[in-house]
């Protein structure tokens, strides 16, 4: 335990009465005052969510665009201006490194933000993927805080504490401004199915941003929010968490993600072991579950279709928006269709559940 790192807003958690837990080698907080009322308010009205955790990698030099576009299935020609892009990140076989969102920065630099557990082991990979390229790779995570807020009163709570006006700013869009006197990249992005925005801003600054962020929002619904929230939230709204949905034995196409694959961008690492799987038709498919029966799904746990295994579940939760459980999983290809009913082994018991579309939760948009 002693080896764990803590995040810039660490005492503010323990002072909030967090329940801190482990999580990808940090130590963060699992929830303040419940996992349901938490992810209900974010659904209502907003959560902050503390996601100092995540690595920031900056790429840059005359040859940093190539190597992005080497690295990331997407087309790294995409993400440029303001315009952020998502990206599955593959080894040469088709297997997924991480997945990671992408920012075009002034002088052709990108950043590059990755998954928390995964920062050490990316950071070597692009390295090992920049040798011969005129690339640069640093590693900007522990000088980065990062703070979410999600929910439909996002921007009602941001915009008055923000130089600069927010409500034009699109979906997965960016700019830089300033907030609570804090100069932040601010994204339109998250990972919760809701409205919201993520702030990127120097990590010394983090106790005061998140204070006042709290006391600004508190009369609008705004409280802190953890990652127990974080992550039935967007299993609701069927975000893919890696080493769940994604992985080195899972490929992008197997997990839904073909629309954030170009295979005709050109060569990048796993393109050829893509296109072959592309072209004989993925073996495995994720889907969505709901249950029928009682009984928490998990990951791991089998699922049977007349008789025979079909495949296992990925994740699974109690969904509050729903309140019902839930769950995804990759299962054999043209073995079950939407509608389907199939049982989950529940601790030796076949339970049932039915097929459903994704995703499960979708917000209502103006």
């Amino acid at each position: 335990m002693a080896d764990l790192k803590k995040p810039p807003l660490y005492e503010e958690h323990l002072a909030a009465g967090a329940k801190m837990v482990e999580f990808g080698g940090w130590m963060m907080p699992l929830q303040y005052t419940g996992i349901i009322e938490e992810h209900r308010r974010v659904r209502s009205s907003a959560g902050l969510f503390d996601v100092s955790h995540m690595g920031e990698i900056v790429v840059k030099g005359y040859d940093a665009f190539k190597l992005v576009q080497k690295l990331i299935t997407n087309d790294a020609g995409r993400a440029r201006g303001d315009r952020v892009i998502y990206s599955p990140m593959c080894y040469p076989d088709g297997g997924v490194v991480d997945d990671l969102l992408v920012y075009p920065r002034d002088g052709g630099e990108y950043l590059l933000v990755v998954n928390a557990a995964n920062k050490d082991k990316d950071l070597a990979w692009i390295r090992e993927n920049a040798v011969g390229l005129a690339a640069e790779v640093e590693d900007v995570s522990a000088a980065t805080a990062q703070l979410a807020i999600q929910g439909p009163k996002a921007l009602e709570i941001l915009q008055p504490l923000t130089e600069g006006e927010l409500a034009s700013l699109g979906y997965y869009r960016w700019t830089r401004g300033r907030v609570l006197g804090v100069d932040c990249l601010i994204s339109r992005t998250g990972y919760t199915g809701e409205d919201g925005f993520e702030l990127y801003f120097a990590a010394e600054a983090a106790p005061h941003v998140w204070r006042r962020l709290l006391a600004a929002g508190k009369e609008k619904g705004l409280a802190a929010a953890g990652l127990g929230a974080r992550d039935t939230l967007r299993l609701e709204a069927a975000l893919p968490l890696y080493g769940h949905e994604l992985g080195p034995d899972i490929s992008p196409l197997e997990a839904g993600l073909e629309r954030f694959v170009c295979l005709d961008k050109g060569d990048f690492n796993g393109r050829a072991a893509l296109a072959a799987q592309q072209e004989e038709g993925v073996k495995r498919r994720l889907v969505g579950l709901i249950m029928v029966d009682r009984g928490v799904p998990r990951q791991g746990y089998p699922i049977t279709a007349g008789g025979r295994e079909i495949g296992r579940i990925t994740s699974g939760s109690y969904a509050p928006s729903l309140e019902k459980n839930i769950a995804l999983a990759l299962v054999a290809a043209g073995t079950i269709s939407t509608g389907a009913e199939v049982e989950v082994s529940i601790r030796g018991r076949l339970n049932r559940a039915v097929v459903v579309n994704l995703p499960f939760y979708r917000r209502s948009k103006k």
